[in-house]
């Protein structure tokens, strides 16, 4: 309590405001940080506990609000002291996304962030010669600018990147501090992460449309009345980013934070949606979930991945797919054995502070022994007892080329090209090629034919025509007699369903692409896809020239091709 009067002269009612305030305080402090302590995988062991947190802290916000001139008076309430409530609930609105994939939450993170800047809660911390009050400002700043990150607030981005950029100044300058670098690298990396995108689509007067990658009502071509395919839904998802010197930040690199957007739905206003989280009993089921959960894994060892990815597999509901995305430095075989068995085609890289040179050579102390640090195709082996899908985005993504399916269960394994023609491989630190066309075909396809900036109508009258070739795709696929039925079973799902026919789509324009020669570069499934019906099907090459004669870049591609059919 403030030393402005005497204990005795307060009168009963504040004291116990105090006193109340104080027990609401120590007790969301308590259960917040009691957060770390619960497991980051499995559904249910953590939700009634995140429940009790959030009545504390919706209490606590209520009451602060309601006593504030007590608090001011008797208890010495500062600003940024409220601003630290408000920026714990913004961190629970954004853990709570994080864990249900549930991307409304992250609009209710976005509002108690963006009410701490507007209300300049942390205005005053700089007077203070407090450095770690400095730092949780900082800090705060961090969390607002990946909020924004995953909510394409792009331009609000940059202004918090500035502003961020000044307080760092004016820290370092008036603390002599170790971070310094720690900050300035954050900096970099966010300021890398805005520029990651090869093509900028631009209104009249220039400036910058933010185009929204997520699933959108009617993004996707609907099932044709009659047609037959599996029931499946994809309920899990693991998304693993281990590229040695991919842009990233807050352990999201640029091709992970790509992934997760292609596997979510649009935001919806949260009042409307659901119940808050706060509101959420323990004993109430979940609402039916609108996107599949998923793991977000930066740089896992492997007993990290397999934990995660056994938990996934154990708590998947019936009737269900597992989705694996790995964005991985590719590992090598080394010499030849007599039998080749899924584990001698290598893999890609799983975590260890040692045996890397160069983020990309694998050595091994003998060389009749398999990696360690490499999750084998034969590592997913046990897992193909229910749905599975993978998609590989490495340079050795073609091991997993040699899947067996031994439980026959629906499989499916989309593999990266291995290598990209030399003027595209510039590129690849920020994001690959392979996941662009998977997250946005059209951003991919302007960047393949050597297009930095559109103008937003011509972009708008390319989406709309590549609505139109996703509509003729899921078509070709749905109808296609010799297809494995492994495709059909997954092709009930929205997100599987566009996944497999933006990979048509990739496949289709790098075969027609001048540029891309070999084999090498382009990118293959297992179980092959029949070529003559889909990736190289005269109809979809026909789109694909034609998607290059509204661009303007038809020369990029072969159209001789037609005449062979």
């Amino acid at each position: 309590m403030s030393a402005g009067g005497a204990e005795e002269d307060i009168p009963l009612g504040e004291r116990k405001t105090v006193t109340d305030f104080c027990y609401l305080l120590d007790k969301s402090k308590q259960l917040f940080n009691g957060l770390r302590d619960l497991p980051q995988y499995g559904h249910k062991q953590w939700q009634s506990y995140f429940g009790r947190t959030f009545d504390v802290y919706t209490k606590l916000w209520k009451f602060q609000q309601q006593h504030r001139q007590v608090l001011d008076n008797r208890y010495g309430l500062k600003r940024w002291q409220i601003g630290e409530i408000a920026s714990k609930i913004g961190q629970l609105y954004y853990h709570y996304y994080l864990r249900t994939s549930e991307t409304s939450y992250l609009n209710e993170a976005f509002s108690f962030y963006s009410a701490i800047r507007q209300r300049s809660y942390y205005s005053q911390v700089n007077k203070e010669d407090r450095p770690e009050l400095v730092v949780k400002k900082l800090r705060y700043y961090a969390r607002y600018i990946v909020v924004c990150l995953l909510l394409n607030k792009m331009d609000l981005v940059k202004d918090l990147v500035k502003d961020l950029s000044d307080e760092i100044e004016d820290y370092t300058h008036r603390f002599n501090t170790e971070d310094q670098l720690e900050w300035n690298l954050v900096l970099q990396e966010v300021a890398a992460f805005i520029e990651a995108d090869p093509v900028m689509v631009l209104n009249d007067d220039n400036t910058v449309v933010v185009t929204s990658k997520r699933l959108e009502e009617g993004g996707v071509p609907q099932l044709e009345q009659g047609m037959i395919v599996g029931q499946l839904t994809l309920a899990d998802a693991l998304i693993i980013g281990n590229c040695s010197n991919q842009v990233k930040f807050s352990e999201l690199t640029i091709d992970m934070f790509r992934m997760l957007q292609a596997l979510e739905r649009e935001p919806v206003n949260l009042a409307t949606q659901m119940n808050k989280p706060g509101m959420l009993e323990p004993s109430e089921k979940p609402a039916k979930r609108e996107n599949p959960h998923k793991y977000l894994l930066y740089k896992p060892t492997f007993s990290q991945l397999y934990t995660f990815l056994s938990a996934a597999f154990k708590e998947l509901p019936a009737n269900s797919v597992l989705l694996m995305y790995l964005s991985a430095t590719g590992v090598f075989p080394t010499g030849r054995s007599d039998y080749e068995g899924p584990y001698d085609f290598g893999g890609v890289l799983t975590n260890s502070n040692r045996d890397i040179l160069n983020g990309e050579t694998v050595h091994k102390r003998n060389q009749a022994h398999k990696e360690m640090h490499c999750l084998h195709p034969g590592d997913l082996y046990p897992f193909t007892r229910k749905p599975l899908f993978v998609v590989v985005d490495s340079s050795n993504s073609v091991a997993y080329k040699n899947f067996t399916n031994l439980f026959g269960q629906p499989v499916v394994c989309l593999l990266s090209p291995t290598v990209y023609p030399k003027n595209m491989q510039d590129q690849s630190q920020r994001g690959s090629l392979f996941t662009l066309f998977l997250y946005n075909p059209l951003m991919a396809f302007l960047y393949v034919c050597g297009l930095s900036s559109m103008r937003s109508g011509l972009w708008d009258k390319c989406q709309e025509f590549l609505r139109k070739v996703n509509h003729d795709l899921g078509q070709l696929i749905s109808r296609s007699r010799s297809i494995d039925q492994a495709f059909l079973q997954f092709f009930g799902d929205e997100f599987l369903r566009l996944l497999l026919i933006r990979f048509v789509f990739c496949s289709a324009t790098m075969r027609l692409h001048k540029v891309f020669r070999e084999t090498r570069n382009y990118p293959e499934t297992y179980p092959q896809l029949p070529k003559e019906e889909t990736v190289e099907n005269p109809m979809v090459q026909k789109h694909v020239l034609e998607l290059a004669s509204i661009l303007d870049v038809q020369n990029l591609f072969c159209d001789n091709t037609l005449d062979d059919y």
